[in-house]
């Protein structure tokens, strides 16, 4: 799938976008490794921590829908520059991110594109150790 391809998903979850406060309108779509795409946007809330940005509403998209391996992600909005992902949604994204290689693109409302690999945009995120041991008493 092509840029321009995850771009028009991008732009098209946007128009969806719930944003009163910011009125700053935000679409993602992210490729996955199945090569499914999915798209979210932003949705605000007056309780801002209730707040989910469009990457995070994509994340839980393709992980409710069993996909769980993201290539690539999209981001646009109807900022002149272009709009990174923030820390908290670096993280989601991280979780599914198959290494730090998976791409991150980001458009602004003027055509600049900015690309980066979530590895240099997030180089430590938060890990755990997924093992999980029996306890015998």
């Amino acid at each position: 799938m092509s840029l321009q391809e995850l771009a028009t998903a991008a732009r098209k979850a946007m128009k969806n976008a719930y944003a009163p406060y910011s009125h700053l309108r935000v679409g993602a779509a992210l490729l996955m490794d199945d090569g499914r795409v999915f798209a979210g946007c932003n949705v605000e809330n007056a309780a801002f921590a209730a707040t989910v940005c469009a990457e995070r509403s994509a994340v839980s998209k393709a992980v409710s829908e069993g996909s769980r391996s993201i290539r690539t992600v999209v981001v646009v909005s109807d900022a002149e520059t272009p709009l990174l992902p923030c820390g908290t949604c670096l993280q989601a994204i991280s979780e599914f991110a198959t290494d730090g290689a998976t791409k991150i693109v980001a458009l602004g409302k003027k055509g600049r594109v900015e690309k980066f690999t979530l590895g240099r945009l997030f180089p430590s995120g938060v890990r755990v150790n997924r093992t999980i041991r029996s306890v015998t008493g």
